[in-house]
């Protein structure tokens, strides 16, 4: 990480990392991807919920070990790492592709609908473009410096859909990476396109903070044996705090 991109991302709480995905990992990213929504077709995203207007893929670290690369990739942990500190695990990997002609932009809102405590930032995520983020088909819209002023946009918006002074439409190619602090006030908008527009989102929390996909109970016993000592750690698979964390977060449905 140099200086400039720490600057960026302690003070608009966001980072675009162009180029960031060698071509053959891209492309059989995308390959998978597609192979997935072919093989779930009206299943697809039924772990977690569907979406109007979107393909979802859930449990994606179950689904190809490409992804297993994704969510460990050490040129975006140490994005990860500035923003949460050293103890920080994957929460969940999913796959989003927005329709053709989807007319509805996604609401301003921070992740988990949480803000920051005495500790600093919870929550931290990661956009993978397999498409181009263009003005018109539905690319990320970010509010710069909003991480820093602990409220909700559902709690001072009349409407979180309306467009916001200042906001940034994220344009960038294929194959970069938008790495953010997920208290940042961010939201899709409405692709205009005839085109799908497909990204991956790795979501991270504190290890204090239960997982929204709870990796321990959503990986086969085949794929956990495979783990290396880094990814039982992202995926906290031998944490038996983890464990207590997301039992009591399912009980209490948080996630």
């Amino acid at each position: 990480m140099t200086e400039n991109e720490k600057r960026l991302l302690d003070e608009q709480g966001y980072v675009v990392l162009e180029g960031l995905i060698e071509t053959d990992w891209f492309r059989e990213l995308r390959t998978r991807v597609e192979e997935l929504f072919e093989e779930e077709g009206q299943n697809s995203g039924h772990e977690f919920r569907a979406e109007p207007f979107a393909r979802t893929l859930f449990n994606l670290v179950d689904k190809g070990e490409v992804f297993e690369r994704v969510v460990s990739d050490p040129r975006v942990l140490v994005f990860v790492s500035h923003v949460l500190g050293g103890c920080f695990k994957l929460s969940s990997l999913n796959a989003r592709s927005t329709n053709p002609f989807a007319p509805v932009a996604q609401p301003l809102h921070c992740d988990l609908d949480i803000l920051p405590d005495d500790q600093g930032a919870r929550v931290f995520n990661a956009i993978w473009l397999l498409d181009d983020f263009t003005p018109d088909n539905g690319a990320t819209r970010m509010v710069p410096g909003s991480h820093l002023w602990d409220r909700l946009p559902q709690k001072c918006m009349p409407d979180a859909k309306a467009p916001y002074p200042n906001e940034a439409l994220i344009t960038a190619p294929a194959g970069s990476v938008l790495v953010y602090n997920a208290h940042v006030w961010h939201g899709g908008t409405a692709n205009r396109t005839a085109r799908h527009r497909r990204v991956l989102q790795a979501q991270y929390v504190r290890r204090d903070l239960p997982q929204r996909e709870w990796q321990a109970m959503c990986l086969r016993a085949e794929t956990q044996q495979r783990m290396e000592p880094l990814m039982r750690y992202l995926l906290a698979l031998d944490d038996p705090y983890n464990d207590k964390l997301c039992a009591e977060a399912e009980t209490q449905h948080v996630h």
